[in-house]
């Protein structure tokens, strides 16, 4: 195992206010929750995930010229996170209402700033961090025409400078909106492509999850199916398929679970960890997350 190089983080930071329900929404009326307000996003919080295990790491995006922006890259600051984050006057930075009960969660959502990322801040960003060594994509910023631009720039561009690449799909409603052939088309050649089960059957169908990173391994070097609770599933291009089950926690909030399941995969395969070794820490710091509120490491 070696220290890995800078790993570059490309997509959204937003601020997340968490509803943790107390029982069922009741439609029309009231129901009572634990409310909390913080930073969030998904590449904001991978970043924050991989800072906390002491590997460099480069945020890239953007946010408004407010209050809400100021207060979301000093939380990044603080923990430890290079941010590289373009910040948009006249334009909110992004925030997401989220409603967590039963172990899921429903997300109401407005971009704002995060749209206006562009492929030439993407650029100058890279261009400013010679050391970094690999790139995350947060598929946010492929799912949106506003942002694709810079998605598709941050790909090329890491391509051209000999990073490593990995992808995680980000939700399944705007992959079915743009459709598997699009997105596929995208993320052609990557060298790591994370997808939950509700992902993977829009890219892949209804198969079975090692199925379906077979059939998805055709675009991706390596394919991982997150499939929460029932663990999670490697296949890459030689055939290869491991399994790791998930970790059983007291579940508080699985906001932020993918995030800190990437961030343990990520920083666990490229300091040279074997991909059984690779899942169990993704599926370690996954359970972290879960078993606290909010989608970002605690102190």
């Amino acid at each position: 195992m070696t220290r890995p190089a800078r790993v570059v983080v490309v997509g959204d930071v937003i601020t997340d206010v968490v509803a943790v329900l107390s029982g069922p929404l009741a439609a029309g009326s009231d129901t009572a929750a634990d409310i909390s307000l913080g930073g969030g996003g998904q590449a904001a919080n991978t970043a924050a995930w991989i800072a906390a295990q002491g590997v460099d790491v480069t945020l890239v995006g953007a946010v408004g010229d407010d209050d809400a922006g100021r207060d979301r890259t000093a939380e990044l600051d603080r923990a430890g996170v290079d941010c590289k984050v373009d910040r948009i006057e006249g334009i909110p930075t992004g925030t997401v209402i989220v409603l967590a009960t039963d172990g899921e969660r429903t997300m109401v959502s407005q971009r704002g700033a995060n749209l206006r990322l562009s492929a030439e801040h993407v650029e100058r960003a890279l261009a400013a961090v010679p050391d970094a060594g690999h790139l995350h994509l947060s598929a946010y910023t492929l799912l949106d025409a506003a942002s694709r631009g810079a998605g598709l720039r941050a790909l090329a561009a890491a391509r051209e400078r000999g990073l490593t690449t990995s992808v995680d799909a980000a939700s399944a409603a705007p992959l079915r909106r743009v459709g598997a052939a699009a997105f596929l088309g995208w993320v052609r050649d990557v060298d790591l492509l994370l997808v939950n089960a509700d992902e993977a059957t829009v890219l892949a169908g209804g198969l079975d999850p090692a199925a379906q990173g077979r059939a998805l391994s055709a675009t991706a070097r390596r394919v991982v199916v997150k499939r929460g609770a029932a663990g999670a599933v490697w296949v890459d291009r030689t055939a290869a398929v491991c399994v790791a089950p998930a970790r059983r926690v007291a579940v508080v909030d699985v906001t932020g679970a993918g995030d800190a399941f990437a961030a343990g995969l990520l920083t666990a395969w490229l300091a040279g960890a074997a991909p059984t070794a690779a899942l169990n820490r993704a599926t370690d710091l996954g359970a972290l997350a879960v078993s606290t509120a909010g989608a970002r490491p605690q102190p």
